[in-house]
């Protein structure tokens, strides 16, 4: 069997790998093609160009390479048509892969297409479902809610769990031996700083997490932070950090991020799966996000939920506190860190809702990649 996968950002990368060591134990002999990051490539994919082209997000950020962006979109499509493999698997990066499925089944009509993340149509534009329904066969949905959003919309969908209850996690010794590392003493708070994984999110989020971050450290002077970071803003993450007044340790490997979460105390993060990998870890969190200012109304007058944070949803809580858009603000969420950080019974509550969220997501069954890899198989 041959499958043709496109992915667009890390957290795609992530899953299309993991899909990619499924189907290679369940079809001896399957070859792949497409686009991916590290991962994918790890696991047999040559991609076709660079990943980190498609990592942009934002109806502003989008229009000064939307020409590129729509090259890249004919070109991988054009290459899908050529290659007639037994599926195109699209992965997650809706505006950019659901493109490529439209383009590339318009030139061969009896193309079978999955596309892996269900986009969040219980958020915003529910309309997508629909739009999307002539160029999708199938859907493989991360959350256990969205299914029916998908088949009543005259698709496919199957939820196959979360990668994030599948993925290592530090044991308490490699904790206590970052800490040891990097010579943060036991009563030394440690915040972890994660302001996205793309260029425009580090460059709108960075600045304002670096002074909530001061401000947290005026309450608490010995306050550490570390910033872990992912090969395509690695650098862009260095140099922010080195003109901050006070240097974060910046961690870039797999080993030393998953350590760093088991040694965390509390966690600043943009919203976005990132929340899952802390509720996994079991890091308390406030959550903080916001867009280019002139998408801002835009997407407050699409937005369907009270809630952008994963736990808050899939828990049925509003456990950890969010600052989206305007609210965005060094200020407030220093102060709601500082309230977490002091307040064992927040702390407490946060930490139920990453309970419940784990046992909803999968956590203790068959690893999602190898969910997904039976459910692509059965679709086909």
């Amino acid at each position: 069997m041959r499958f043709f996968l496109v992915a667009g950002e890390p957290s795609g990368d992530a899953l299309g790998a993991a899909l990619m060591a499924g189907l290679k134990t369940l079809v001896p002999g399957v070859t792949f093609e497409g686009v991916g990051g590290p991962l994918m490539q790890a696991e047999g994919l040559s991609s076709r160009f660079p990943m980190e082209e498609l990592s942009v997000m934002g109806i502003w950020e989008v229009l000064p390479r939307y020409r590129a962006l729509k090259r890249r979109i004919a070109e991988t499509a054009a290459a899908v048509a050529a290659s007639g493999p037994d599926a195109l698997i699209t992965i997650d990066s809706p505006d950019f892969c659901l493109r490529v499925a439209h383009a590339a089944r318009a030139r061969r009509p009896k193309l079978r297409t999955i596309h892996y993340v269900a986009p969040s149509v219980w958020a915003w534009r529910p309309g997508r479902a629909v739009k999307m329904a002539p160029d999708i066969d199938h859907v493989l949905a991360l959350l256990p809610f969205e299914p029916p959003y998908m088949q009543a919309a005259g698709i496919g969908c199957d939820f196959v769990g979360h990668p994030v209850v599948a993925a290592p996690r530090a044991t308490a010794a490699e904790a206590a031996a970052f800490r040891e590392t990097h010579m943060i003493g036991a009563d030394q708070p440690l915040v972890l700083c994660l302001p996205g994984s793309r260029r425009s999110e580090v460059a709108r989020l960075g600045a304002r997490f670096d002074e909530a971050l001061m401000r947290l450290r005026d309450r608490e002077p010995a306050l550490r932070v570390v910033l872990p970071t992912v090969q395509g803003v690695a650098g862009m993450v260095r140099a922010m950090a080195a003109r901050w007044p006070v240097a974060p340790i910046v961690v870039e490997t797999a080993a030393d991020k998953r350590a760093a979460f088991a040694a965390a105390d509390l966690a600043l993060a943009a919203s976005g799966t990132v929340s899952l990998e802390l509720a996994a870890s079991r890091v308390p969190m406030v959550i903080a996000y916001d867009v280019a200012w002139l998408s801002r109304p835009i997407f407050r007058m699409l937005l369907r939920v009270d809630t952008v944070t994963l736990v808050n949803l899939v828990s049925k809580t509003r456990a950890v506190p969010e600052f989206i858009g305007a609210d965005c603000r060094p200020g407030p969420i220093a102060a709601a860190l500082s309230h977490l950080l002091e307040d064992a019974s927040a702390r407490a509550e946060q930490l139920a809702a990453m309970d419940l969220t784990m046992q909803q997501l999968g956590e203790g069954g068959e690893p999602p990649g190898l969910r997904a890899a039976r459910a692509v198989l059965a679709a086909l």
